[in-house]
């Protein structure tokens, strides 16, 4: 799994292609140093191509969004466009005026639609794509096809030969999906993951929100992400870090804004009044996560269970990245009821279900479906499958067509 300095194909790039074709304002969202830039110009090299992360064209486009937008090349990339939301009602003036596809495209390291100072949403004229950190699959050059195979043929019990496959997780774990991460050595990992929080929070967090403390929302991520798969407790996290309940909302929102964590809604049923709302706190990018957690590859057994929580938050994000090629409508939840029964993850379309397990065990024991088939027990009929990811080498039958266990290996082998 060594590092590749050259430009790795994005799974999201077909879903930009097609929107240029139809669509006059693409709006990429993700966090900074995602790969953002690079996608949107290789995709467009002979594109113009304008920065406002540069302070003298960004105070010129806030001192006369009007003119500013009516100066604008007929095509052109508008990156890091948070720095003056502004604009966005400009745009909307031109874009009626012209409606040609792909005249915009916008990249955002912070979600526009919550900012603020956004007073336009460019409703029915842009799209929203959203960029992840590199997924396993795109290190590896593969399709990312794991979310397809599961929602249309499934998987099929397949008996394999031990492999040494499952020693690479604790790396990929920890060095996440950041493009520049990846380039250093395991030991300059965690010191590039400290440098780009530290310029988040100094610099980017300010112009997006009011911060009294840019070292609060330090130690809201640490605490965060030693939580990171567990149900999110806003009252703990008071007590814990000494802050009122406002601030702690407030610097949560700040986190979502930069796309640092998200929260995993509880999936419920009306009828079902059994079920826990409590959404689940995961951090976007699992090696962001380890060096917050101070853990490190050689910690894999000493500290199983904190790998636990991480290889949850992993996998959640592998899955919703492959869904912005798959199926950007797929909604993600987790379960869990009262008598602590619980699935990881929950993904729905329309009214069909599937639910996944995360297990860093290399074996599955009849106990562990025991989520899994309460969830099926809820939905009924629209039922689907579910699977239990773990760290083994063969697709295992628990003896219901519905439930199997499936390598996790398989996120970056489809």
């Amino acid at each position: 799994m060594a590092a590749d300095d050259s430009i790795l194909p994005r799974g999201l790039q077909r879903s930009l292609d097609e929107s240029l074709q139809d669509t006059p304002v693409i709006c990429l969202l993700g966090p900074r140093q995602c790969g953002k830039s690079t996608l949107t110009k290789s995709l467009a090299p002979n594109r113009d191509y304008l920065d406002l992360d540069d302070d003298n064209l960004a105070d010129t486009a806030l001192a006369d969004p009007a003119g500013f937008v009516r100066g604008l090349p007929e095509k052109v990339t508008l990156d890091e466009v948070q720095r003056v939301p502004e604009i966005l009602r400009a745009l909307k003036v031109s874009v009626d005026a012209n409606r040609t596809p792909g005249r915009y495209i916008l990249t955002g390291s912070a979600n526009l639609l919550l900012l603020p100072r956004a007073s336009e949403s460019l409703a029915g004229r842009m799209e929203i794509l959203r960029l992840h950190p590199l997924t396993e699959s795109e290190k590896e050059k593969t399709p990312g096809l794991f979310l397809e195979t599961l929602l249309t043929t499934g998987f099929s019990p397949e008996i394999r030969p031990s492999t040494d496959e499952h020693a690479t997780l604790p790396e990929r774990l920890v060095t996440g999906g950041y493009p520049e991460a990846r380039k250093r050595s395991p030991h300059r990992i965690p010191v590039w993951h400290r440098n780009y929080l530290q310029t988040l929070f100094e610099k980017d967090a300010p112009e997006i929100s009011t911060i009294r403390d840019s070292s609060q929302l330090l130690r809201l991520i640490t605490k965060l992400a030693l939580q990171s798969g567990s149900l999110l407790n806003k009252s703990s996290l008071s007590r814990d870090l000494d802050l009122d309940r406002e601030t702690v909302d407030h610097y949560l929102a700040v986190l979502e804004r930069l796309f640092l964590i998200r929260t995993l809604p509880a999936w419920h049923r009306n009828r079902s009044k059994r079920l826990v709302k409590s959404p689940k706190i995961h951090l976007t990018d699992s090696g962001l996560a380890a060096t917050l957690m101070d853990l490190r590859p050689s910690d894999w057994n000493p500290r199983r269970q904190d790998f636990g929580h991480l290889l949850e938050s992993f996998v959640v994000q592998q899955l919703m990245a492959q869904a912005g090629w798959t199926d950007p409508t797929l909604q993600f939840n987790h379960y869990r009821d009262r008598d602590q029964v619980e699935v990881d993850c929950l993904i729905s379309r329309g009214n069909q279900v599937w639910g996944i397990e995360v297990k860093t065990s290399r074996s599955v024991s009849p106990a562990d479906y025991k989520g899994l088939k309460k969830l099926a027990e809820q939905v009924g009929q629209d039922f689907q499958s579910g699977i239990i990811l773990y760290s083994g080498d063969s697709i295992l039958s628990s003896g219901d067509d519905r439930f199997l266990a499936v390598p996790l290996s398989k996120l970056w082998e489809l």
